[in-house]
């Protein structure tokens, strides 16, 4: 018999009473008393997070028996090359099975994190990991105990080794402000900047660092921020990789976008009805796409002048809930698009029209990024409850779901990036994981 049959007819046939809930495993009613002067902790949130934390271990149980195995009998690499072969498996399903088989062959391998600072190393929580277009260094934001962030740049070059070492530098830049968004610049060479969005306090803080603030060479010759501004509120950031915009980045603030050069200092101001939670732009045209927390998705031509009105907006998509990420594939004719309902959705830009749906995702308030990778064909999300999801891009498929090696909770949702290149152009394949104070490494191969 299913398990998951029966105890979904076990949970209609026993009925819900008020202020009680029932323990199918003792086959009793207890009671709930949420008061806060009782002494009972029984609440609906603890009796919640025990059943996730049950199937949280439960999972990682499964994973340590399933090491070299797949999740289903016959899948493996020479059966699916011979049903190709024979042509009895369609290109688009060989990939598909070829993905899938590789997604779930990922083993998890804790890195270890060397610094100049050995003091500092593996003493803070991470909160946001972002890599660089090639792949060969993160930027990591990290929570320190004063209530600030402490940022810091991981070289991935080690990951190409069996040691699995990673070198992190950390800044003699420090701040009490938290971070919301982060992205690189190319300011005088590729990822040669990071734009910061500071939220800590009203008015917020937007700032241009140097990446080499966090270089080991010549410690006494670091140039300081390029720019630094004082904003309200923001939510989000995006650089502008167009010539036609060249030297430009964008702010996402409480309803209004701001797109500044850097070099001239010239902003142009483009007022939304709504907060702008998520920015990417496009790189063939200097067009910035937006989602704002109403669920309006829209785009901005940077090269024309804001005019009152909405008329400046030119395509215009719709979702139910905040929208929380947006990111463009590379021909830039689709959009994929997350939002706080939990729904993944990729739009055809030229028919404005929804033509899939990932599902699985999981999310009710906390602003998650999407990461998108064509090469391999994934897509990879971390939900709210702390499990990173991959799914394939061609036909939607929810390929496999990645426990957290830690309890959920709101301060430990992982931040992770996947790359077919770790490290550079020599480096390996696979996905980063941050959450608390590790780093861990999937292979992918």
């Amino acid at each position: 018999e299913d398990p998951s049959s029966s105890s979904l007819m076990q949970n209609s046939v026993v009925p819900e009473l008020p202020g009680f809930y029932y323990d199918s495993e003792k086959n009793r009613y207890f009671r709930l008393l949420p008061g806060h002067n009782n002494y009972n902790p029984l609440t609906k949130e603890s009796i919640q997070y025990k059943a996730m934390e049950c199937k949280r271990l439960r999972l990682l149980e499964e994973e340590e028996k399933q090491k070299k195995k797949t999740t289903r009998a016959g899948l493996n690499s020479s059966m699916l090359l011979q049903k190709r072969q024979l042509g009895l498996l369609s290109s688009t399903s060989y990939c598909r099975l070829v993905h899938e088989l590789k997604v779930n062959c990922m083993q998890r391998r804790k890195i270890e994190i060397h610094s100049p600072d050995s003091s500092v190393a593996g003493t803070n929580n991470f909160k946001i990991i972002v890599a660089d277009v090639a792949c060969e260094r993160i930027f990591t934001v990290n929570d320190v105990e004063h209530g600030g962030c402490k940022y810091g740049i991981i070289n991935l070059s080690g990951l190409g080794k069996d040691s699995l070492t990673v070198e992190m530098y950390d800044n003699l830049y420090f701040t009490n402000r938290k971070v919301n968004s982060v992205c690189w610049a190319s300011l005088t060479h590729p990822d040669s900047h990071l734009c910061l969005m500071g939220i800590a306090e009203t008015p917020g803080c937007a700032s241009l660092l140097p990446a080499s603030l966090f270089s080991s060479t010549n410690p006494g010759d670091r140039p300081g921020m390029l720019c630094s501004f004082k904003i309200s509120t923001a939510w989000s950031c995006a650089w502008c990789l167009n010539p036609q915009a060249d030297n430009c980045f964008s702010t996402g603030l409480t309803r209004r976008v701001l797109v500044t050069n850097v070099v001239t200092g010239h902003r142009q101001t483009f007022g939304t009805s709504s907060d702008v939670l998520a920015q990417q732009f496009a790189t063939q045209t200097p067009v910035l796409y937006n989602g704002c927390r109403s669920g309006e998705i829209f785009s901005i031509d940077v090269r024309q002048r804001n005019r009152k009105g909405q008329s400046w907006k030119a395509i215009r998509l719709f979702h139910d809930s905040a929208v929380t990420s947006i990111r463009l594939l590379e021909a830039e004719h689709y959009l994929m698009a997350a939002d706080m309902a939990g729904k993944i959705k990729l739009w055809d830009l030229r028919t404005t029209k929804c033509v899939k749906q990932y599902k699985g995702h999981h999310n009710e308030y906390a602003i998650l990024p999407l990461h998108v990778n064509e090469e391999e064909g994934l897509l990879t999300a971390v939900g709210q409850d702390c499990y990173t999801r991959i799914w394939s891009l061609q036909d939607a498929h929810l390929l496999r779901t990645i426990p957290s090696p830690h309890p959920s909770s709101k301060d430990a949702i992982p931040s992770v990036v996947f790359s077919s290149r770790l490290g550079g152009s020599r480096g390996v394949p696979g996905l980063l994981m941050a959450v608390k104070q590790d780093l861990y490494h999937f292979s992918y191969n």
